[in-house]
């Protein structure tokens, strides 16, 4: 990937955004805080490096959808809940999902979003920080732990993010030579 000064961010297609209105949050809630309960299970430093805010509400907020996610650490035993409004949390970090996804993969360096003003944070930034640092130092692939709990689909599924990141753009998995810190 280019280095993002030259990157446009994608944003989700507005056509899809809108069907995600009709579309029931609470099974998509289980499955994002099963995959997030694993990840706890297999990075349990992540949580850890949290510190005091182990047990903040972190409300993630992708500007291009009509849902928020509400992301509980809880100590190590996760929870994300997904919201049409959004709930209070103690810090609120917004941008592009394109974005939000970028930062967990390391494609993108939070400080220039911020500056840039495509990544919002509000509410208490100390929070904020120790999460994206906790996230930094995991080095986590969303996509290998979605294969990971896909069971025999995993091969069939790798082969579909890897089309969707090359039609879209999206940094869907971590690539070493994507790292721009």
């Amino acid at each position: 990937m280019e280095h993002q000064d030259a990157l446009t961010i994608p944003r989700f297609p507005s056509l899809l955004a809108r069907t995600l209105r009709y579309l029931p949050l609470a099974p998509v809630s289980l499955a994002l805080t099963r995959l997030t309960q694993n990840m706890a299970k297999q990075n349990a430093a992540m949580f850890r490096r949290l510190g005091a805010h182990d047990h903040a509400c972190f409300l993630l907020d992708p500007t291009d959808l009509p849902v928020t996610l509400c992301l509980e650490p809880r100590g190590g035993h996760p929870k994300v809940s997904l919201h049409r409004h959004p709930p209070a949390a103690d810090a609120r970090i917004a941008g592009p999902l394109a974005a939000l996804i970028g930062l967990v993969h390391g494609a993108y360096d939070g400080d220039a979003l911020f500056f840039s003003r495509d990544l919002v944070i509000e509410g208490d930034t100390a929070a904020a920080l120790a999460l994206r640092n906790a996230v930094d130092d995991a080095e986590l692939d969303l996509s290998a732990e979605v294969e990971a709990l896909s069971g025999p689909f995993a091969q069939p599924l790798h082969k579909l993010i890897e089309l969707a990141e090359r039609r879209t753009g999206v940094a869907l998995t971590r690539h070493e030579e994507d790292f721009l810190w």
